[in-house]
């Protein structure tokens, strides 16, 4: 099985989560708010669902969308368009969707197979310059994120074994380089260790041109070390809970390590 095939296992499992923890949920529990400014959990399975709708075969869908505190950019207001055509809809409704538009798209990756990463990913994902391993890849993360948006805000939480939990935080983990390198300007040879529960440690340091870079090893006194549970390093990288750092274990340089927490949400 190729990465790609990999990644389409990946989201088809993660949309059958999403699913069952959804329609589980009751009416009036979908007017709760999220971590997610703005949106409340119907907000969060209408985006599921016209995401999912894009990728497998649903109509354009249109809407004027006001200015809102909580959207910023073209992709923000994309985004929001799929929660305005849904705001008035009933909850199984929006459920049957995402069952609907996953079922076909997963037959026609099933049928198809991926095997080219660097092949134009479809529409409007193409059009923002994604590949198919991009998008392949952001998938399973999209999903499993906002089921964990979802058990928050319903005090339903768990599933954080799951293969998309796995998969989202070695995304995440992918970004401590970044983080180190470009958000902090850390200083060339600075170097951070990550021990995250459920995965390998992630050591970064920075070279001489300043990026962040992995290191295949950690090194045996970097400048600052962190320990914590895969779901503070969720909360933390997915830019939910930034009070999710008293969970973190810190040894070594306790500033640059507080700046490094402090700048570590890089996904809305």
């Amino acid at each position: 099985m190729t990465d790609l095939q990999e990644y389409v296992e990946v989201w088809w499992h993660s949309v059958g989560d999403f699913v069952e923890l959804v329609a589980a949920v009751p009416a009036d529990e979908w007017s709760l708010p999220t971590d997610l400014p703005g949106w409340d959990v119907q907000a969060v399975v209408s985006h599921v669902a016209h995401l999912e709708g894009v990728l497998g075969g649903a109509p354009e869908e249109k809407a004027e969308v006001p200015e809102l505190p909580h959207v910023a950019g073209p992709m923000g207001r994309f985004t929001e368009i799929g929660v305005i055509t849904r705001r008035d809809v009933e909850p199984a409704v929006i459920v049957e969707q995402i069952r609907s538009y996953t079922a076909a798209r997963h037959a026609d990756l099933t049928a198809t197979p991926p095997s080219d990463p660097r092949a134009t990913a479809p529409g409007l994902f193409g059009l923002i310059g994604w590949t198919d391993q991009t998008l392949l890849r952001n998938r399973p993360l999209d999903i499993w994120m906002h089921e964990q948006d979802v058990r928050r805000a319903t005090g339903r939480p768990g599933n954080l074994d799951s293969p998309g939990a796995r998969h989202s935080a070695d995304y995440l983990l992918e970004s401590l380089g970044f983080v180190l390198g470009k958000r902090l300007k850390a200083d060339p040879g600075t170097t951070l260790v990550a021990y995250v529960e459920g995965h390998r440690p992630t050591a970064v340091t920075v070279d001489d041109s300043g990026r962040g870079v992995p290191l295949a090893e950690p090194p045996s006194d970097p400048d600052v070390t962190l320990r914590m549970d895969r779901e503070t390093f969720i909360l933390l990288a997915g830019g939910r809970r930034p009070t999710a750092t008293d969970n973190v274990a810190v040894e070594g340089d306790r500033d640059l390590a507080a700046r490094f927490l402090a700048a570590l949400a890089v996904t809305p």
